[in-house]
């Protein structure tokens, strides 16, 4: 019965996750009815007693419970929903390996092999140390530096991981401490739902007597100006009574363009701290660190693999080694590049680079450092050409998937040692000069949105 043990411990992880993303009411009526029957092949089986509650489940329910199951697992899967009785193609004699599941005192889901949000368990770089340190400071004196904290970053870089840190370490200080942890877009389903039931008291009761209120994806409010309205009057509440708030957005309160100017500039009353995707050094620490909770052996070179091909996106690293482990578990075959490079080939998720991009990342480079694309990708020596040409490659490197030789080739056939070196002088460049990096890192990001439109 230990399989079906691990099934139940992981429909309770999913349970959990989805507990404040949708209504009690329907977790009651839709979502805890199901049974959970099997996992296979990546997918999460569940049974229901009719077709009428699986259709409905299906249309509009199924994408929160597959988004609570990634969670749940930290890399992709897909969730079928069955009616009872019906034939599933699944061979139940089959054990699986799964994470055996606790829970905290506070109903906190912590696997024992996984990593724990805290600020011990935060692997601390040159790009989110700043960040790291003024978190810290908030959870040692809430309400007294940095307030309010607005911590923003691309998504999977660690923005949630040190919201959960905070209150880890105010819920183990200060037991009796007011903490609420939620994200913009419950913050507005949750005012929505309130305003339909004539609740709003209830809701402003809720916010506004925080002791501390941290909410993640603070951008999602911008979608209406009733709940900018809401959080405003919820904000200045909070500060005036002297209460800690912390923030994370995907992108900085300047380009949150949905953003009220009045909420925008309260967001920056306090301290802004920026996130961006970690150096190979940090990667590879993430790797072994997240190798060490599962008690598994990577090896260097698979571990240097993982880290150079996955530079931008801390849960999608560590997506790999949760399925580098279970991949072991189930099938006992050992950590090797080529395990890796397929698991990375289904855990990414944008497509291989295509001939526009590569153009695009040339004539962004070309316009920001005053010569042009065709100068880049010719033989000319002149110093502004080689510079400009060094971070063109730089950019290649970070933003797609091409080899150093393939790279090479977009600047007529360049060795495989010369895109090295010109790699490696832009980085140190950037080192040297702050402002030169933050160039690289708009570049880098306007072709990364562009890219995913």
């Amino acid at each position: 019965m230990k399989f079906l043990d691990n099934i139940n411990e992981l429909w309770a992880a999913v349970l959990q996750e989805l507990t404040g993303s949708v209504s009690t009411a329907v977790m009651s009526t839709w979502i805890k009815t199901l049974t959970p029957v099997a996992f296979e092949d990546d997918t999460l089986i569940l049974e229901t007693s009719s077709s009428f509650k699986k259709n409905i489940i299906d249309s509009r329910f199924l994408s929160e419970i597959k988004i609570a199951t990634e969670k749940a697992l930290c890399f992709e899967v897909d969730v079928v929903i069955k009616v009872e009785n019906e034939d599933v193609d699944v061979n139940v004699d089959t054990p699986i390996v799964m994470e055996t599941v606790h829970y905290d005192a506070n109903g906190n889901r912590y696997p024992h092999n996984s990593i724990d949000p805290t600020f011990q368990n935060f692997i601390v770089g040159s790009t989110n140390q700043f960040a790291y340190v003024a978190a810290l400071a908030v959870a040692n004196n809430p309400g007294s530096v940095h307030n309010p904290l607005f911590i923003y970053g691309e998504s999977g870089l660690g923005k949630t991981h040190l919201l959960k840190a905070i209150r880890a370490d105010l819920q183990a200080k200060k037991p009796t401490m007011n903490i609420l942890f939620t994200s913009g877009e419950n913050f507005l389903n949750e005012m929505i739902t309130h305003m339909g039931e004539k609740k709003m008291s209830e809701f402003h009761d809720k916010y506004r007597n925080a002791d501390i209120l941290l909410m993640d994806d603070i951008q999602f409010i911008g979608k209406t100006s009733v709940a900018q309205e809401e959080f405003f009057y919820t904000f200045e509440a909070l500060i005036n009574q002297g209460k800690q708030i912390v923030l994370t957005s995907d992108r900085p309160p300047k380009d949150i363009s949905t953003l009220e100017e009045r909420l925008r500039s309260r967001f920056v009353q306090g301290l802004l701290a920026d996130i961006q995707p970690p150096l190979l050094e940090t990667r590879i620490a993430i790797i072994r660190r997240k190798a060490q909770a599962f008690q598994m052996s990577i090896p260097d070179d698979v571990v240097e693999f993982i880290a150079e091909r996955l530079k931008n996106n801390v849960r999608q690293i560590e997506g790999v080694v949760n399925k580098l482990y279970a991949v072991y578990s189930i099938d006992g075959c050992a950590p090797t590049i080529g395990v890796a490079n397929d698991i990375i080939k289904d855990i990414i998720y944008y497509a291989q680079p295509t001939e526009v991009t590569i153009n695009n990342i040339i004539e962004k480079v070309g316009r920001a450092f005053g010569v042009s694309a065709e100068d880049i990708r010719s033989e000319k020596k002149k110093a502004e050409i080689s510079h400009a040409r060094q971070f063109a490659m730089y950019i290649m490197r970070e933003v797609t998937n091409l080899t150093y030789e393939e790279i090479g080739a977009q600047f007529g056939g360049k060795k495989h040692s010369t895109v090295i070196y010109s790699i490696e002088a832009a980085e140190s460049k950037m080192e040297d000069n702050p402002q030169l990096k933050t160039s690289v890192y708009d570049i880098m990001k306007s072709i990364k949105d562009e890219r995913n439109e």
